[in-house]
């Protein structure tokens, strides 16, 4: 198990670095629509502050979501999967990915690999990784604190950008969205 805590914590790390990353640099440039709409602020107040007290409550209170180890093996699993499976998600945008929400010159519809089945492939595997926190925490509350405020935070995020990119491709957009799902396939 001590090593299970050595790798949650690397990961979550790297999974934090990453982000920072991610958000030096792959901001979009001065000639891009800009539509973010102060998103990507309120994304990074609500993770932090999701994810800390997340962590926070798992120390001061005992709502264990179930006695058994394999719960922090699926956690963990999450975790990893969320993080390398966004970094693939931004390497197949390429050029088109931003942090905050932009329309770039020649900017397209992606609808192939992951975006055949889900509009918001990234948000989706980010979820993930927060899930993934919450169930290694093994903290009913933790899981709440952990998901909850993440979810609506990029649910918002997802109608700022939809509304931008029907403001931008229009019935091209609406046909996407009618055949693609948000975040889970078939369901939302």
């Amino acid at each position: 198990m001590e090593t299970l805590n050595i790798v949650f914590y690397i990961s979550m790390a790297a999974w934090l670095l990453s982000e920072i990353i991610y958000k030096r640099k792959l901001r979009s440039e001065d000639k891009d629509k800009k539509k973010d709409n102060s998103t990507l602020n309120i994304l990074w107040i609500v993770i932090i502050l999701s994810v800390a007290s997340a962590v926070s409550v798992s120390y001061i209170f005992e709502l264990p979501i179930t006695d058994k180890t394999w719960i922090f093996y699926i956690g963990e699993a999450f975790v990893l999967l969320g993080i390398v499976f966004r970094l693939i998600i931004i390497r197949s945008l390429g050029k088109y990915f931003t942090v905050d929400v932009a329309i770039r010159e020649n900017h397209r519809i992606k609808k192939e690999g992951f975006y055949k089945y889900l509009r918001h492939p990234s948000y989706a595997f980010s979820l993930l990784t927060f899930l993934g926190l919450g169930l290694f925490l093994n903290n009913w509350l933790s899981l709440v604190l952990a998901l909850i405020p993440s979810f609506l935070a990029f649910n918002y995020r997802m109608k700022v950008e939809e509304r931008a990119l029907i403001e931008e491709f229009g019935d091209e957009y609406i046909q996407y969205q009618r055949n693609t799902k948000r975040i889970l396939p078939f369901l939302y």
